[in-house]
């Protein structure tokens, strides 16, 4: 890789890594609704220009339907199931749980006419990481009821954020991905408006969580769709997969330092075991991704 494909793997690294310090910050005074739909228009005003200007658009409103339902699985419901989520558990815990997404992409797959074989040390990453998720929620680090209504937050997003690649990959293969997704913040900025607007505070926030949501819109998911463009462009998708385990880490230590969350012996067990079952779960598929790009 290049000097610049490593500092935008750097970047990335870290900026994929601090959304959920700012959700955690931003919940404190604002609904998850107004947190989501400010961080996708903020996005959409940013990214759709540049996909306009890329001459992206066109082809990708072909693909209405799927478009849709990108939006709404990818950036509607994982944004505000996060968000939401967040209420009620760590941001260090949000950040391990949503680090499960490659196992839960080679789980649901094959429903999405993706047939790769789940050979031995496939089939060992997802009970690894299956083992770690069981730490995290049974080592005391989540604490009963709303504790668990907030991890189902972020399985719901899990699932989204696993189903969003996949439909990608089937509808969107010979596109420009910047076309829909540019599309889909958009539509998923126009679906959230009501539930913002209803939930939208009686008083003006503070700096501090304007602040958050202005970041979580431009740097952590406009600026960081660039950088992946840039990175899987410049040195592969394989590659750029790899950044699924780094994210975690930079979350849970602003967790941990900023925050003063209490990680705990399950956490950390959690971590190491859902990064570990990730890599070994998905690297058959990296791979392959490494020869098709070769």
């Amino acid at each position: 890789m290049s000097g610049k494909a490593w500092a935008a793997f750097a970047a990335l690294g870290i900026i994929w890594g601090v959304p959920y310090f700012f959700i955690k910050v931003a919940v404190q005074e604002l609904s998850p609704f107004v947190i989501a739909w400010g961080r996708l228009t903020l996005a959409a005003a940013i990214l759709v220009p540049v996909a306009w200007h890329r001459g992206a658009l066109r082809a990708a409103a072909a693909h209405r339907g799927a478009i849709l339902a990108f939006a709404i699985i990818e950036f509607v419901v994982p944004f505000s199931a996060i968000s939401l989520g967040e209420r009620w558990i760590d941001s260090s815990t949000t950040g391990i749980l949503i680090a499960s997404v490659p196992l839960t992409v080679t789980l649901i797959s094959r429903h999405f006419g993706v047939h790769e074989r789940l050979d031995t040390w496939r089939l060992v990453g997802l009970v690894v990481g299956l083992l770690g998720v069981i730490a995290l929620l049974g080592l005391g680090t989540v604490t009963w009821p709303l504790g668990w209504a907030g991890v189902g937050c972020m399985l719901l997003a899990t699932v989204g954020y696993a189903v969003g690649p996949l439909i990608i990959q089937r509808y969107f293969k010979e596109l420009d991905s910047l076309g829909p997704i540019a599309l889909s913040l958009g539509a998923s900025s126009l679906l959230l408006l009501i539930p913002a607007l209803v939930t939208f505070p009686a008083m003006m926030p503070s700096a501090l969580a304007l602040t958050s949501v202005v970041v979580l819109g431009v740097l952590c998911t406009a600026v960081a769709m660039l950088f992946m463009f840039y990175l899987v462009s410049h040195a592969g998708p394989a590659r750029a997969t790899v950044i699924t385990y780094i994210n975690p880490i930079v979350a849970t230590l602003l967790g941990v330092w900023l925050l003063h969350e209490n990680l705990g012996l399950g956490g950390v067990m959690a971590l190491l075991l859902i990064l570990l079952g990730s890599w070994l779960a998905t690297r058959g598929a990296a791979a392959k991704s490494s020869s098709a790009a070769a």
